[in-house]
């Protein structure tokens, strides 16, 4: 038995060389894999003493080669083959270990160069581990160092890999090479924001118990090549699994929570937020967004933009929450909160801002939908006041609906007092009835209305909508503006003596 060798990643290559000339294998290596392998004291045939040509090109050129690729493809139940290999005299590979030059981790560094960055294209390796794949029938393709494990032991037991072990192996092959040429893809369309074929390549994370539902089943995967995603640089310290609802809340969870630099704290349930707040420390914001509506907090996601400390530990340990999130955790308030035992504590070890270059993405029938994402902070600034006045002191809170506002499913409307929600309507398909809802839930929970803003995430088609919120005691209200109606809103408002705002900018969310 014969074996084809050559990695860049050298992780578990003393293990599996040596354990396959154990078995009675000949190995053959390239360069510094079959420099490796010599070092372990373990025979080893060099690529260039078997094609009988020197590595060429500054090791660009060493494994392209008829004698190498011969014995790769060729079938050993095809007589023509087996005839050809015997007429050039080239001995058959039953085994191709190749694992690809880290293209990925080099183009993702910051400063790398175009060139350093090229040079990182793998070449030879893709086409032995495609060889190999493709001819799996007879030739066994291992493409990573968690396959030699497995792949040694059934080595040991059978003397052989079965026809399933090696479709198996060739299937990850090609798994493996598809993500490799869809990162080099992907980097060089860099510049290009919907280019006309996209490649996406993802890579599993997490199996997941269920779906939405316990007949569905799921995964998490993260995209390829991006240096942070949702569960990047977090640990999980307590609490059972992580579901599919649980991580699509906190998906939503995570990218409200960074709309804030002051203390916050960030409520979902069922992927829209029911209680957000700024605080002084990150115990007054917790209080605040509780309160908002504690019913619908009740096995909610909490998200926190600081540390944890012993008594709002404890107080978090009295609730029901279903994840909790921050960037960091006392041992007394970890303690606390290891008395809940399903409750999925995460810690994260660094903020996510948004990267260059990211896209969203929604799948819809045998498709997707892809945009840019919905990141931009804006500033009151940009904004035009084109009813009343709005007080110095009540800016901050609708720049914190506004924030707050981008994040709630459309139809959204978000009433907010003293930097906090205070009622929000969610997924509506009418307007006026998100408003309704947003004013329920303010008398529900007993928060006085007056003086409240009132967020909008695209803008009022008519007065009625508005009407209902300043009926409640809302004073000013910030909303795109673009209807063809905008005047009579604004003289409805004007009427009632309070003030609206228009940021240019909508933001629907479905």
């Amino acid at each position: 038995m014969r074996a084809l060798i050559s990695t860049w990643d050298k992780t578990g290559l003393d293990v599996f060389a040596r354990g396959l000339h154990e078995l009675g294998w000949s190995l053959v290596a390239s360069g510094g894999t079959a420099a490796a392998i010599e070092e372990l004291g373990i025979p080893v045939a060099h690529v260039d003493a078997l094609t009988e040509s020197p590595e060429m090109l500054g090791g660009r050129v060493k494994t392209l080669h008829p004698r190498i690729h011969a014995g790769i493809l060729a079938r050993r139940d095809e007589a023509g083959d087996l005839e050809t290999l015997d007429e050039h005299a080239i001995e058959p590979f039953d085994l191709v270990c190749v694992n690809l030059y880290p293209f990925e981790q080099v183009a993702a560094r910051k400063g790398v160069t175009e060139a350093e960055a090229v040079e990182m294209i793998d070449i030879g390796g893709p086409s032995m581990l495609r060889g190999a794949a493709k001819n799996f029938a007879h030739v066994a393709p291992v493409c990573r160092p968690d396959q030699y494990g497995f792949v040694l032991d059934e080595l040991r037991q059978t003397g052989q890999l079965s026809p399933d072990t090696r479709r198996q192996l060739a299937a990850e092959a090609f798994a493996a090479s598809a993500a490799y040429e869809a990162a080099i893809a992907t980097w060089f369309n860099g510049r290009e924001n919907f280019p006309d074929s996209l490649v996406i390549s993802l890579e599993k994370v997490l199996d997941l118990s269920y779906g939405e539902n316990p007949h569905q089943r799921a995964a998490y995967y993260a995209e390829r090549g991006r240096r942070r995603h949702l569960l990047s640089r977090v640990d999980q310290l307590h609490g059972k699994s992580l579901s599919f609802n649980n991580l699509n809340d906190l998906s939503g969870a995570r990218l409200l929570a960074r709309e804030f630099a002051l203390p916050a704290c960030v409520i979902v349930k069922h992927a829209n937020p029911c209680g957000v707040a700024i605080g002084a420390t990150i115990d007054e914001a917790y209080d605040k967004a509780l309160a908002s509506d504690p019913i619908s907090a009740y096995g909610g996601i909490v998200v926190l933009n600081r540390p944890v400390d012993a008594l709002l530990g404890e107080r978090l340990a009295q609730q029901f929450v279903e994840v909790l999130f921050a960037p960091g955790y006392s041992e007394e308030a970890l303690s606390a909160l290891r008395q809940k035992q399903n409750t999925r504590i995460l810690v994260d070890h660094e903020r996510r801002s948004p990267e260059p270059g990211e896209r969203h993405y929604k799948g819809v029938i045998g498709g997707m939908l892809v945009q840019d994402p919905d990141g931009d902070i804006e500033e009151r600034d940009t904004w035009q006041v084109v009813a009343g006045a709005v007080p110095e002191p009540q800016w901050g809170d609708l720049v914190f609906a506004w924030r707050v506002c981008k994040h709630v499913s459309s139809n959204a409307i978000v009433l907010a007092k003293n930097l906090a929600t205070i009622g929000i309507g969610a997924g509506q398909m009418s307007r006026v009835d998100a408003v309704r809802i947003a004013v329920e839930k303010a008398e529900q929970f007993g928060h006085e209305a007056d003086g409240a803003a009132v967020a909008s995430d695209a803008f009022f088609p008519f007065p009625d909508g508005p009407r209902i919120a300043l009926d409640a005691g809302a004073t000013a209200i910030v909303q795109p503006g673009g209807s063809r109606r905008d005047q009579d809103v604004i003289d409805a408002v004007r009427a009632a003596g309070a003030a609206m705002v228009f940021t240019g900018r909508r933001h629907f969310r479905h």
